[in-house]
């Protein structure tokens, strides 16, 4: 007997808004372009980025769906908070492996912003004092230091589509 095809994911409207602070590993930044592909999610870029973002590079790198993300590049994170988030700061989920609150039991609405930090470091610890309260963490098994910064994407773009979809 076949296997059912998998029904389509249905897109957010607005999309949900996965946004990188500081990426240095191309390969993490592709991976999580991916997801946001699939998923018909925005990704946002908030530099200074670790790596070259020239069409050569991205090419080189295998990145040949990054023309259907069309990630949106800020030169860091007051020029995103200017030109993308606009004020609204109460959409924003802060993921950090400090967080006192799940990430699964967020509210989420779409459009929300899903922020990440750098791969080695997180979010700067400026960000996080600013807003407490928009943080949120994917639990863990104790004495695990963190997940890798595309799995951590995947697993939190999912979940937001999840707790929408109810």
């Amino acid at each position: 007997m076949p296997i059912p095809a998998m029904p389509p994911l249905v897109p957010l409207d607005p999309p949900l808004q996965v946004v990188l602070v500081a990426p240095r590993i191309p390969p993490n930044t592709g991976n999580v372009a991916r997801t946001c592909a699939v998923t018909g999610s925005r990704l946002h870029l908030v530099g200074p980025v670790g790596f070259d973002l020239s069409e050569r590079s991205l090419r080189r790198a295998g990145l040949d769906y990054w023309r259907d993300v069309a990630p949106e590049v800020y030169h860091d994170w007051p020029d995103f908070e200017a030109r993308a988030l606009r004020g609204r700061a109460d959409r924003m989920h802060l993921f950090t492996a400090r967080a006192g609150r799940s990430a699964l039991g967020a509210a989420y609405a779409p459009g929300d912003f899903l922020v990440f930090g750098q791969e080695q470091l997180g979010l700067p610890p400026a960000l996080l004092d600013a807003w407490p309260e928009r943080c949120v963490g994917l639990p863990m098994l104790p004495g695990r230091r963190s997940l890798n910064l595309a799995v951590a994407v995947g697993v939190a773009v999912y979940e937001a589509i999840r707790a929408l979809s109810r």
